[in-house]
């Protein structure tokens, strides 16, 4: 399918004599009853058709390979005087409706037209097919059309909870599954033939395309699936080309009227349709990526199976919050209908169950626990969830954003910005900051909105449920901004507001030194330099010099240290770092020394320490820095 075909443009240039001749015998027959408004002919002498204009071609789906279509047309007519005293003539418009069927399976050898009459209205048909002979199916649409589609195939499907066995469905449409390596870079996953005919596949042995006959009704799927992805991705590809087969075999057989050599639809590892043009085989392509999912996991049993699974780890972890069982259920759900994780992820959101969206998502790779927010809180592409790139590219880029964190209000715990109060934020048993459970069930009270783009993908277009798929497999890049909808979760600044007049007024009696700086920070603290020492890995021999005013050769890493270990505020570790006469420059190493005085200054400094590492930067701690305060 080289490129998007035009069944008006294919009726125009092989029907057009047919059509032509239609119109002419009807207005022969049917000269009283023409509309034609004649203004210089009063008695109607002859009435001749000069030409006729497509206007458009309306199709209706029949089963099997037909198809039946009206055609409009224009009609060019002209009349002349009957009274031979008056040569008057009167060129007049007249639009037909024609009515034809024909078998495509026939390359629509037994066209022929049922009907003829004067246009009055636009024909709805009741099973539309666009110009492409695609048939039109709307996202509310898709779990009906689902439905049927099972109905046809696998019906006991709909009555009880089971996985439909892709091998099974394909022989139940007499269609042949067989296993084959397809090309050397897999990049195609499946291939589906409609004809027989001659094709290339790759072969190891001789580590060259070599070419093969293949039978029509055959798809064909890469063993390099079965490694490279898994067993559910693979009874996708199967079900994937069913679709194909069952919505798509007219719009091929349009391309075959054009071109008689077509033979295949083979779609890439990317999720496309390889070597086409864009808008027709996205479109269909679409469509057999949201259909296949919701066909091997039907909406009411899978709705029953869900349930099911919910009810038994509920009672088997003695919980009733769903978030807390989230991830077992998805796992089953994955296993029983033998789909893929991320398959039974958006389908558990398909139905209702926004719990999934938080569930296994892997960023900066870090498993991130799963959450959930009030419904409706979070557009397709938004997210709680970002990565230390983007909050630290944002916190720059974003002034709305700078503002709010700088002063420590949001702390980036768990690739989250949270509301930095202890109704949100507390500590594990190992002293590492996390969100509480109830910031964990109710994150739009205390986190920041990000939206999502997708900034590297494969090659071409990815449906939008790659928003979901944020898991550790997942190859697709994303790009966070800041979301203008955060309106509502930055109105609780106020419940801080006190703490940072506090902390403000203690700023504001900070001397202007080093050593008197660092005094009074360390007794607002709370900390003996023995805890410091431990908590900013410094030795107390370096914190009392500091402390005294001994070293004048101070560096950034120790100030960030002390700072991290006595967890200071930003406005407080600013005055720290500007009175130790250090500054920051425009860096990785020192923008992420910002980043983390500013939103992570509640963490311990191994977890600094981690996030640095992540970022391929230097750690901080004795053992590695490169210079050390005698």
């Amino acid at each position: 399918m080289a490129a998007n075909r035009s069944f008006t443009e294919y009726v125009k240039d092989r029907f057009y004599n047919n059509l032509y001749s239609a119109v002419e015998n009807y207005i022969e027959q049917n000269i009283n009853n023409l509309d034609l408004k004649l203004q210089k002919v009063i008695n109607i002498g002859e009435v001749s058709l000069v030409d006729i204009e497509f206007k458009w071609v309306v199709i209706n789906d029949l089963p099997k390979m037909k198809i039946e279509f009206d055609v409009v047309v224009d009609a060019g007519i002209e009349v002349t005087e009957r009274n031979y005293r008056y040569d008057n003539v009167d060129e007049c418009s007249q639009w037909f409706m024609i009515r034809c069927s024909g078998d495509l399976d026939n390359d629509l050898d037994d066209f022929q037209i049922n009907n003829i009459c004067i246009y009055n209205q636009k024909n709805k048909q009741p099973n539309p097919l666009s110009d492409s002979l695609v048939p039109y199916i709307y996202k509310e649409d898709l779990e009906e059309v689902a439905t049927e589609f099972i109905r046809k195939y696998y019906p006991e499907a709909l009555k009880t909870p089971m996985a439909i066995e892709p091998q099974e469905l394909a022989k139940r449409m007499d269609l042949d599954v067989k296993v084959k390596r397809i090309t050397q870079d897999f990049s195609i996953f499946g291939q589906i033939y409609f004809h027989d005919c001659n094709a290339e596949f790759y072969d190891e042995e001789e580590d060259m395309m070599v070419e093969t006959s293949v039978e029509g009704r055959t798809i064909f799927v890469d063993p390099q699936a079965y490694y490279l992805r898994n067993l559910g991705a693979v009874n996708n590809t199967i079900v994937h080309e069913c679709v194909h087969w069952d919505k798509h075999r007219k719009a091929f057989e349009l391309e075959r009227l054009y071109n008689s050599s077509a033979s295949k639809i083979k779609c890439e590892v990317v999720g496309g349709i390889k070597d086409n043009n864009k808008e027709v085989t996205d479109w269909m392509e679409w469509q057999a990526n949201a259909l296949a999912p919701r066909i091997q996991m039907p909406l009411s049993t899978f709705k029953m199976r869900a349930f099911e699974f919910i009810k038994q780890y509920k009672k088997e972890k003695d919980t009733t919050e769903i978030i807390d069982i989230i991830e077992p259920v998805i796992d089953d759900l994955a296993t029983f209908f033998c789909v893929s994780r991320l398959a039974a992820k958006i389908r558990m959101v398909d139905v209702g169950y926004e719990e999934a969206i938080g569930a296994f998502i892997y960023i900066d790779g870090r498993y991130v626990r799963p959450h959930r927010f009030k419904k409706g809180i979070l557009e397709k592409n938004q997210t709680f969830s970002i990565s230390v790139v983007d909050a630290i590219i944002q916190r720059i880029a974003n002034p709305q954003l700078n503002s709010i964190v700088e002063n420590g209000t949001y702390q980036f715990v768990d690739s989250h910005f949270v509301l930095n109060h202890p109704k949100y934020l507390t500590q594990d048993l190992f002293g590492q900051t996390i969100l509480t459970d109830y910031a964990r069930t109710h994150m739009e009270e205390c986190c920041l909105i990000f939206d999502l783009s997708v900034q590297a993908v494969y090659k071409g277009k990815y449906y939008s449920e790659c928003f979901l798929n944020r898991d550790s497999s997942s190859n697709i890049i994303f790009e966070a901004k800041f979301a203008d909808n955060n309106e509502e979760n930055t109105s609780q600044n106020e419940m801080i507001k006190k703490y940072n007049k506090d902390l403000l007024d203690v700023a504001m009696r900070l001397p202007m030194s080093l050593a008197g700086t660092l005094d009074a920070l360390i007794r607002w603290s709370e900390m003996t330099e023995e805890d410091l020492a431990w908590e900013s890995q410094l030795s107390e021999k370096t914190i009392q010099r500091l402390r005294n005013g001994e070293p004048d050769n101070v560096t950034i890493e120790t100030i960030v240290q002390l700072c991290i270990g006595m967890k200071l505020p930003p406005v407080l570790s600013n005055y720290l770092v500007r009175n130790s006469g250090n500054s920051f420059m425009m860096t990785e190493q020192h923008m992420m020394y910002q980043f983390l005085l500013n939103c992570c200054y509640t963490k311990s400094l191994d977890e600094c320490n981690e996030m640095l590492v992540a970022q391929n930067l230097k750690m901080l701690g004795k053992k590695n820095r490169s210079k050390e305060i005698a």
